[in-house]
């Protein structure tokens, strides 16, 4: 399976940002798709992952800021971010696997999302 992903860049506070990613590949071996970011020094963290069924988990720290969503005949998921804060300030990175409460096999490269004034 491999993932592209799309969507980042540097955007004020406040403000915001949709991320895209597209599987492409053996797609009948994965369930659910996310989203991990990492900021410098830290670990990376689950931001939010749905499942073919719909089914999301999201992080504490987007609840209610940010929307994931999937259409399932383009393969792709996205993150809607909204009331972006400099702490959301990481590199963001797609996932792929079986469930949405465990990381996947399968990541794709990081798109960068900067928040800053």
């Amino acid at each position: 399976v491999q993932l592209q992903a799309s969507g980042g860049g540097l955007v004020q506070p406040g403000g915001s940002l949709r991320l895209s990613c597209v599987a492409s590949g053996s797609i009948f071996s994965i369930n659910a798709m996310g989203w991990y970011r990492q900021a410098p020094g830290n670990e990376r963290e689950l931001v939010a992952a749905i499942t073919s069924g719909g089914s999301t988990n999201y992080a504490d720290f987007v609840k209610g800021r940010f929307t994931i969503s999937r259409d399932n005949a383009k393969n792709t998921v996205y993150l809607q971010m909204n009331s972006l804060k400099p702490e959301d300030t990481a590199v963001y990175y797609c996932n792929a696997g079986l469930s949405t409460y465990s990381r996947g096999r399968y990541w794709g490269r990081g798109t960068q999302v900067t928040v800053s004034s």
